[in-house]
């Protein structure tokens, strides 16, 4: 038996199990989904009221506080400026590094399991175009045995593997504009954490805190 039969015996056992993965995935991009985004709605707070508290607190000299304040905070951004006060003897450079750090830890945290929306999205169509190729194949097997009459069984091969491209398409849709949302929430709010930690930085330059100008 050579490549080209095997490779028709498989075509043969229909696109009915391809449809079924694209459903399986579908359910795993779903709950993908949902878990993310119930973590960033878990995660996040009104940073403008976070910004105004802690800056109010540093320009106060309450550094002690303004790290109470932000070991409260369930945000990302809350834990990067908390990087950033910790340890201020060691200068304004190791502050900023470890903000940095912080910023790319909450990216990996926010990010966790997105890549699988984003594979889910690229190739969904594929595998629903697999289920038409291997359905077109059955389709002209079903031609073929009726002796060029078009037949009942004919036109269900063909349905079959129109709906699989349907499908593969309707799973990728949704799972591509789920990635697209939360890249750009996470984009946003990392923009977010730098810029506050930018201020942060500025006001522990200047010296306006009260000691935190000797320990930057």
């Amino acid at each position: 038996m050579d490549i080209q039969q095997k490779l028709t015996g498989f075509a043969m056992m229909g696109a009915t199990w391809i449809m079924w993965l694209l459903v399986a995935l579908s359910v795993g991009g779903l709950a993908v989904a949902l878990e993310r985004a119930i973590y960033l709605i878990r995660t996040s707070e009104n940073v403008r009221k976070l910004k105004a508290q802690i800056l109010g607190m540093i320009r106060g000299g309450d550094i002690a506080g303004a790290r109470v304040r932000l070991e409260q905070s369930p945000s990302h951004e809350a834990r990067v400026i908390s990087a950033g006060l910790q340890d201020l003897d060691d200068g304004s450079a190791s502050a900023e590094e470890r903000m940095s750090g912080a910023i790319q830890i909450a990216k990996l945290r926010m990010e966790k399991r997105l890549a699988f929306l984003g594979t889910l999205g690229a190739n969904a169509p594929f595998l629903g175009l697999l289920g038409t190729v291997i359905g077109i194949i059955r389709a002209f097997h079903s031609l073929n045995d009726s002796a060029g009459k078009v037949t009942a069984g004919l036109m269900s091969e063909v349905g079959e593997a129109l709906v699989a491209t349907a499908i593969g398409i309707l799973v990728a849709l949704p799972a591509i504009a789920f990635f697209n949302t939360f890249q750009r929430i996470i984009k946003s709010r990392l923009a977010r954490a730098e810029a506050f930690g930018k201020e942060v930085l500025a006001l522990l330059k200047s010296g306006r805190p009260g000691g935190a100008d000797r320990a930057v």
